[in-house]
Order: C-alpha cells, then structure tokens, then sequence
C-alpha cells in the first residue's frame, strides 16, 4: 500500500508487482470509488501454492472523496494497516473524507502534521480525521511521529510537496521498512539520508 500510495499522491504511473490481491481488494474498491484508475495483471500463484498475486499498475487520476467515511474491518474488510495510507491520498482528493481508526486509541494524532505540509486535516476526536482536498502540498521541516505508519504517510506528503522538506528521526522507519527510500528513489523520489 505504501508504494501505490507513493505513485497516488505524486500523480505517477507506477506498477508493484507481486501484491497479494486477497489483502488489497477492499482498498482497491474504495481508491476506484474515489476515481483511481488501474489496472491488475491476471493472478498467479506464489511459490507457496496458495497465494494469489496481481501486479498493481496506478496511473493519474482525478480524485474525489468518498460517499462514505474510510475505516478498517477485520478480514476480508479494509486493513488496519493501510487505513494511515488513505489520509495522505484523501488530501489529494476533491472534497472531504472522514477516516474513522477505531483501533488505535491517538493514533489519528500523528496524521495531523500533514497540515505542516498544506493539507486540510482536523481530528475530531482520538479515532476521527477530517480531510479536506485537494491539497497544494509545499515542503516543511517534521519530525517524524513515533508510529510506523503516519512516519510514512508523513513521507509520502512530503514527496508529494514541492520544494525540500526535512524528516528527523526516520529510524522508525528504517526498523519497519528495508531500504524504503532505495526503493522509493527507484521510482524516481529523490530523497538523501543523513546520519544525524
């Protein structure tokens, strides 16, 4: 989710091969409501024998919010992991998303600082975001939440802004994420790293 979310919010075509489809169905339902276009190779096996695999190709969309509020279920629903990612990709959208983590009690704190970046996002209470879009995203120095998730979609904002922007404290990051900016700076991010 991370990647496609990376292709989303800087308006590119990206592909990520090898996506566990069972995993991303509901997330990819709610992005095609949102206006998402995409495309899905046919499936095929993982070496396992049992998992079913897609590659995911993402192109620039027009987005708009959804009809209805964001929010995970337990399996086969939207994934508690992924609800972060929607917050980034709900300030690019037209109109306004409410994302609802019922999970985890402050969470939804951490998706706050992407207004440092220009994005509409007001917490409602511990569990509840409002995001406004779309948003004219423009660089800022953060430092980075202590949850895996929000220091990632803080990122990802950040490679949506124009201009440089600062994150301080990525080892969150590092520890959730092997070698995230050598992949994201692959698919063309331009992102240096520094050991404070």
């Amino acid at each position: 989710m991370s990647l496609l979310t990376a292709g989303i919010v800087t308006d590119s075509e990206i592909t990520v091969s090898r996506v566990p489809i069972e995993f991303m169905e509901i997330e990819l339902a709610t992005l095609s409501e949102m206006g998402l276009r995409y495309a899905l190779t046919p499936e095929y096996t993982a070496l396992n024998g049992r998992t079913r695999l897609v590659d995911v190709t993402v192109f620039p969309s027009e987005l708009r919010a959804p009809i209805d509020k964001i929010h995970p279920m337990p399996f086969p629903g939207l994934n508690i992991d992924n609800l972060p990612f929607f917050a980034v990709i709900a300030a690019c959208a037209s109109g306004q998303t409410t994302i609802h983590d019922w999970v985890y009690d402050n969470r939804a704190i951490h998706l706050t600082d992407l207004t440092r970046l220009g994005a509409d996002v007001r917490l409602l209470d511990p569990h509840r975001l409002d995001v406004s879009g779309p948003t004219h995203w423009s660089g800022a120095e953060i430092s980075c939440p202590p949850a895996l998730r929000p220091a990632v979609v803080i990122l990802l904002g950040m490679m949506a802004a124009k201009g440089t922007s600062v994150l301080r404290g990525v080892d969150i990051i590092a520890r959730g994420y092997e070698q995230l900016a050598d992949r994201l700076i692959e698919l063309g991010a331009q992102i240096e790293t520094f050991r404070d």
